[in-house]
C-alpha cells in the first residue's frame, strides 16, 4: 500500500517548516536513510531522510513552499511491485495530511441542538443561562452548585456582584436550586459572606500598529522587507523574555593582561597538524574561547546559580552547557558548548569554530542550540565598551562582554595602565538573586584574572 511522508517535527517545539528543496522527483527510487529533501525552520536547514524503500509516486508539496505544518502530507511513495499511478492516486489533493490518530481532533464539531425556550420561573426571570455555543451540548440547570459554578438568574448575578455577596453562600429556592432575585434581597438583608470579585488587570499595552508606523513617513520614502521566520521568532522569544523575567544587571571590570600573555603563550605553544589544505596549528584560542571556560567554571564553583526557573520548582544542572551568542544573517543564534566545564581550552575553541562556521551556514541541528544552561554574548570585537543581554530561557543568566582596553588603574598607590575588559551579568531574579549573582560573577572574575586555574 502507499507509504505516506509526511512533515517531520525537527524539534521538540517545532509547528511549521519550510520545504526547501527536493533532493528526489516523481519516478525515482529511493532507500531507506536517503537524503530526499531540506526543511528550514526559523534558526537552520535540515535534511530529511527516507525511512521506507519505495518509489517516489507523487510529490505533494513543492518545494518553495512555506509555513508547511507538521505532520502534514508531502509526498507519497509506492512499495515495491505496487502500481506508481495508484499509488499517486492515493495523495489525493493533500487533504489526508494529519496522521490517522489526529483524525478526530480534526472533525467537524456537531451541529449545536435546538435551545430550550426560556420559561419565566417568577419575578419575570428566566430559568435557563447564557445560550449554549455551538460547540457545546445544552445541559439542563443543576441543584444549587456543581463543581464550585453556582447556578443562578442573570437578574440574581448582577444583584450580588452589586452588593459584593458571595453566591456560593446564598441557598437557592429556585427550580433544581437555582438561586433568584429573593433568595439574593434575603441574603443582603440577612448579611451573608461578601466577596468581592477582584478588578480585572489592566491590558497589556499594544505596540503601534503597522499602519499607525507607516503612517509617520512619507509614502514611497521607504520600502518593505517582510520578516522571516527567523526574526519572527527572535522577536517573540526577546517579547516574552523581558515580559516574563524579571532581569537584574551586575558589571565587573577584569584585568586581563594576565590572560592575554597566556593566550599567546599557549597558541605559541600550538602543535602542527596537516591538513587537506596543508599545515596548521592544532588550535588557535580566542579570548572568547577563555571566556567561555570561565564561565563553566564558575558555574561548578557557585552550583545554585547553574539553574533554571519553572513555576513548581528549580532545575538545577548537574553541567555546564554554555551557550555562545553568534551573529549570522537576519538574526543571531546560540550555539551550545556541552559540558563546557569538562573541557580542555582547545577542544572548546575548535568546537566553537565547527558550530560557528554550520551556525553561519544554518547547518546546526535543533540539539547543539536548544537547551543550556547560561550563555556568553561578546561584542568586545565591536568596541563595545560594555552592555546588557536579555536572558535567553530557559537559562537563568547571560554574560555580556564588553571590550578590552588600556584604562588607568591604581595599583599600590600609583597609576599604571592594565588591560581592563568590563562584563555584565544579567541574571533572572526568581532563580539568581543579587548576592548569588554577584557570587557568580566574582568566581568568573577571579579566572579570569588568574588564567592558569582554568588549565589544572
Amino acid at each position: 500500500m502507499p507509504i505516506q511522508i509526511t512533515m517531520p517535527a525537527l524539534s521538540p517545539t517545532m509547528e511549521e517548516g519550510n520545504l526547501a528543496k527536493w533532493l528526489v522527483k516523481e519516478g525515482d527510487s529511493v532507500s531507506a536513510g536517503d537524503v530526499i529533501a531540506e526543511i528550514e525552520t526559523d534558526k537552520a536547514t535540515m535534511e530529511v531522510e527516507a525511512v521506507d524503500e519505495g518509489t517516489v509516486a507523487k510529490i505533494v508539496v513543492p518545494e518553495g513552499t512555506e509555513g508547511v505544518k507538521v505532520n502534514a502530507l508531502i509526498a507519497v511513495l509506492a512499495e515495491e511491485g505496487e502500481d506508481v499511478a495508484e499509488a499517486a492516486k492515493a495523495a489525493g489533493n493533500g487533504a489526508e495530511a494529519a496522521p490517522k490518530s489526529e483524525a478526530k481532533k480534526t472533525e467537524a464539531p456537531a451541529a449545536p441542538q435546538e435551545a430550550p425556550a426560556r420559561q419565566p420561573v417568577g419575578n419575570g426571570e428566566a430559568a435557563t443561562g447564557p445560550a449554549p455555543t455551538a460547540a457545546e451540548p445544552v445541559k439542563a440547570p443543576a441543584a444549587g452548585t456543581k463543581d464550585g459554578r453556582v447556578f443562578a438568574s442573570p437578574l440574581a448575578r448582577r444583584i450580588a456582584k452589586d452588593a459584593g455577596l458571595d453566591l456560593a453562600a446564598v441557598s437557592g429556592s429556585g427550580p433544581h436550586g437555582r438561586v433568584v432575585k429573593a433568595d439574593v434581597e434575603t441574603a443582603i438583608e440577612k448579611g451573608a459572606p461578601s466577596a468581592r470579585a477582584p478588578e480585572a488587570p489592566a491590558p497589556a499595552p499594544k505596540p503601534m500598529s503597522d499602519e499607525a508606523v507607516l503612517k509617520l513617513f512619507e509614502e514611497g520614502s521607504y520600502e518593505l522587507v517582510p520578516h522571516d521566520g527567523m526574526r519572527k521568532t527572535i522577536a517573540r522569544r526577546l517579547v516574552e523574555a523581558k515580559s516574563t523575567i524579571p532581569h537584574f544587571y551586575l558589571t565587573l571590570d577584569c584585568e586581563i593582561d594576565a590572560l592575554l600573555a597566556l593566550r599567546k603563550q599557549l597558541n605559541d605553544a600550538a602543535p602542527v597538524v596537516k591538513t587537506e589544505d596543508g599545515e596548521k596549528p592544532g588550535y588557535k584560542l580566542s579570548v572568547n574561547d577563555m571566556i567561555i571556560k570561565a564561565m563553566a567554571l564558575a558555574l561548578k564553583a557557585v552550583p545554585e546559580a547553574n539553574v533554571s526557573w519553572t513555576e513548581s520548582a528549580m532545575v538545577k544542572h548537574k553541567h555546564a552547557d554554555v551557550g555562545v551568542a553568534v551573529s549570522i544573517p537576519g538574526g543571531l543564534i546560540t550555539p551550545i558548548v556541552r559540558r563546557a566545564d569538562e573541557k580542555t581550552l582547545s577542544v572548546i575553541s575548535n568546537e566553537m569554530k565547527d558550530l560557528a562556521g554550520r551556525a553561519r551556514n544554518r547547518k546546526l541541528k535543533p540539539e547543539e542550540y536548544q537547551g543550556g544552561t547560561t550563555a556568553v554574548s561578546n561584542l568586545g570585537m565591536f568596541g563595545i565598551k560594555d552592555f546588557a543581554a536579555v536572558i535567553n530561557p530557559p537559562h537563568a543568566t547571560i554574560l555580556a562582554v564588553g571590550t578590552g582596553e588600556e584604562r588607568a588603574v591604581v595599583k599600590n598607590g600609583e597609576i599604571k595602565a592594565a588591560t581592563i575588559m568590563s562584563v555584565t551579568l544579567s541574571t533572572d531574579h526568581r532563580a539568581v538573586d543579587g548576592a548569588l549573582g554577584a557570587e557568580l560573577l566574582v568566581a568568573f572574575q577571579k579566572l579570569i584574572e588568574n588564567p592558569f586555574g582554568m588549565l589544572v
